[in-house]
C-alpha cells in the first residue's frame, strides 16, 4: 500500500499671545511714541505705579471685568492680583483714577480686538471642503458598443497562441455572461475547456499535461478529468478578457476618440487595456474584429458573433455538470503512511485513511482550500474498486482523508475468499490533491448555466400546419389506418446486467 506524494514535507506649556491692537494693526492713531503697553492701554513712563503696587502682568484692575480676585474684587485679564511687599497698597487720587482709566481702555480695546477677531473672520475665505467627484459618462459610441455585446448571443475566437515554445490552436465560445466552453489543439493532443464562476478548466490526456503544463509535478494525476487550468494554460483570464460582459466594462473607460487603424481595409479603433488589445470597427455598430491578450502566451483571437447559441449551452452544459470534484494544481500535499479499517472479512466495503499536510501554498492556507483524497484497492494486479472524499483545509495544515470501498467486485472478492480459505493479499494506492469544485456546487453552476440559456436561446417560433385533406367518413378507414387491431405500446425498461 502506498500514497503518492505530490512534494516533499516541509521539516518541519505655553501662554496666548496678548490681545492684537486694531488701531496699530491698521495704522491709525496716535504717533509713535516710548509707551509701555498694559493690557491694550497705555501708560506714560512717568506715570508708572510707585515701589510696592501690583500690577497684573497684563493690565491693572478694570471695574466691571467679572471674575473674583483674592479680596473678592474682580479677576483683571491676566490673572489675580498679586500682593506686593508688606504693608498697605496706598495710591495717590490722581494714580487711582489714571489706574482705573487705563483698565477701561485695557476692557474697551480687548472688546475692540474680540469684535475685529469676529469682523476678519467673517471676511477671510471659507474653507475649502472636499467636494464629491462625478465621474465623466462613458462615450456614447463605447456605451452602445457594450450593449451590443451584451445583448448579442455571444462572442466566438479563433487564434493562436505558445505554451511552453509550442503552438496551440484554440477555438472558444462565449455566453454574454462570459461563460465558455471549447479546445485547445495541439497536434494530435487535445484539451476541452470550460470557464464558469471566474474560473477556467481543462480536461486533458497524460501527454498534454506533461508536453504542455510541465511546471505541475506529477501531471498524470489531473489527466483525464476536470482540472482548474493552471496559469500557463491558457495563459490568460478567458473570462476576464474574451467575456462580452467584461469587455463591455472596459469600453466604458475607454477614449472618446482611441487610435484608429486599418484592419483588412476597414478602419478600427484599438482600444488598450492591462490584460488586453481590443480592435473594433470605427464605424457604428462598433463591431468586435479581434483581441490580442496578454501574458507570455501572446495570443490572438479573431472575434465573431455565435450564430448557434443553443449549441454553445448544448456542449456547455454537459461540461459544467461533470466539474464535481474537479482537482486544483495549484493546491498540493505531503502525504502520510495509508492504513486500512474494516476490511477483513467484510463483503460491505473497506476503508482506506491518509494523512496529509498542505504543502503549496507554503505561506498561508488559501480561503476554501481542500484536499480530495483518491483511493484504488487491488489484488495481485485486479483492480477491486475505487473511492473518494474531500475536506477543507484547517488553518493548520494538517488533516485525514478517509474514504470505503463498496464496489461489486469488492464484494465478490471478498466473498470467494471467505467461501475458500486461504491467502488474499491486497493494497491500495492514494493521490491526495487540490479540489476546486465540491459534488455540492455543481447544482449551483448548472442553474446558471440555465438561467442565462433561457434568456439567450430563443424558442423557434411554431409555424401553422397546413390543412390536410377532409377526414374520412365513419366507414372508410384512413390511409394511414390499419384494419389489424393495434397491438400492444412499446415500453422502454431497463435492467440490471445480469438479472432476469
Amino acid at each position: 500500500m502506498s500514497a503518492d506524494q505530490d512534494e516533499p514535507s516541509p521539516t518541519a506649556s505655553s501662554q496666548p499671545p496678548p490681545p492684537r491692537d486694531p488701531a496699530a494693526a491698521s495704522g491709525k492713531g496716535e504717533p509713535a511714541r516710548p509707551d509701555v503697553r498694559v493690557a491694550g492701554g497705555t501708560v506714560p513712563p512717568r506715570e508708572t505705579p510707585p515701589q510696592g503696587t501690583a500690577v497684573p502682568p497684563n493690565g491693572p484692575v478694570a471695574p466691571g471685568v467679572p471674575g473674583q480676585g483674592p479680596s473678592g474684587g474682580p479677576v483683571p485679564p491676566g490673572g489675580p492680583v498679586m500682593p506686593g511687599a508688606a504693608g498697605r497698597q496706598v495710591r495717590s487720587r490722581k494714580e487711582q483714577l489714571l489706574l482705573i482709566a487705563s483698565g477701561a481702555a485695557a476692557v474697551v480695546l480687548t472688546a475692540s480686538a474680540v469684535a475685529a477677531v469676529v469682523i476678519t473672520g467673517d471676511d477671510e475665505a471659507p474653507e475649502k471642503r472636499a467636494e464629491a467627484t462625478v465621474a465623466a459618462a462613458p462615450p456614447a459610441w463605447t456605451v452602445a458598443a457594450g450593449r451590443r455585446l451584451t445583448s448579442g448571443t455571444g462572442l466566438r475566437y479563433d487564434g493562436s497562441m505558445s505554451v511552453g515554445g509550442k503552438p496551440v490552436q484554440a477555438h472558444l465560445r462565449l455566453s454574454p455572461s462570459g461563460l465558455a466552453t471549447g479546445t485547445l489543439t495541439a497536434g494530435a493532443l487535445k484539451a476541452d475547456v470550460v470557464a464558469i464562476g471566474g474560473d477556467t478548466y481543462i480536461k486533458a490526456g497524460p501527454a498534454f499535461w506533461r508536453d504542455y503544463v510541465p511546471e505541475v509535478p506529477n501531471g498524470g494525476y489531473y489527466a483525464g478529468r476536470w482540472s482548474k487550468a493552471p496559469k500557463s494554460v491558457p495563459g490568460f483570464d478567458v473570462p476576464d478578457v474574451l467575456g462580452p460582459e467584461a469587455i463591455a466594462r472596459l469600453l466604458a473607460k475607454a477614449p472618446a476618440d482611441p487610435p484608429e487603424e486599418n484592419v483588412n481595409g476597414v478602419p478600427a479603433y484599438r482600444i488598450k487595456t492591462r490584460g488586453a488589445e481590443y480592435l473594433m470597427t470605427a464605424a457604428a455598430p462598433h463591431r468586435l474584429l479581434s483581441v490580442h491578450a496578454g501574458g507570455p502566451n501572446a495570443p490572438l483571437f479573431t472575434a465573431a458573433p455565435v450564430a448557434a447559441p443553443a449549441t454553445l449551452f448544448a456542449e456547455l452544459r454537459p461540461r459544467v455538470a461533470g466539474l464535481g470534484g474537479a482537482t486544483d494544481p495549484a493546491v498540493r500535499f505531503s502525504p502520510g503512511s495509508l492504513t486500512f479499517s474494516s476490511c477483513d472479512q467484510n463483503p460491505n466495503g473497506c476503508t482506506v485513511s491518509v494523512p496529509a499536510t498542505m504543502s503549496v501554498p507554503r505561506d498561508t492556507v488559501p480561503d476554501g482550500a481542500r484536499a480530495q483524497l483518491r483511493a484504488t484497492i487491488t489484488s495481485e494486479g485486479e483492480r477491486l474498486g475505487s473511492c473518494t472524499a474531500s475536506k477543507t483545509v484547517p488553518a493548520n495544515r494538517a488533516l485525514v482523508l478517509r474514504c470505503t470501498v463498496t464496489s461489486k467486485r469488492w464484494r465478490n472478492w471478498m466473498r470467494s475468499a471467505l467461501d475458500n480459505p486461504g491467502s488474499y493479499p491486497y493494497g491500495a494506492t492514494a493521490h491526495v490533491v487540490g479540489e476546486a469544485v465540491p459534488e455540492d456546487e455543481v447544482e449551483k453552476l448548472l442553474a446558471r448555466v440555465d438561467r442565462e440559456r433561457a434568456a439567450v436561446v430563443k424558442p423557434a417560433p411554431t409555424t401553422p400546419s397546413t390543412p390536410g385533406p377532409a377526414e374520412p367518413g365513419p366507414s372508410e378507414p384512413g390511409p394511414s389506418e390499419s384494419q389489424e387491431p393495434s397491438g400492444r405500446p412499446e415500453v422502454a425498461t431497463s435492467q440490471t446486467p445480469g438479472r432476469p
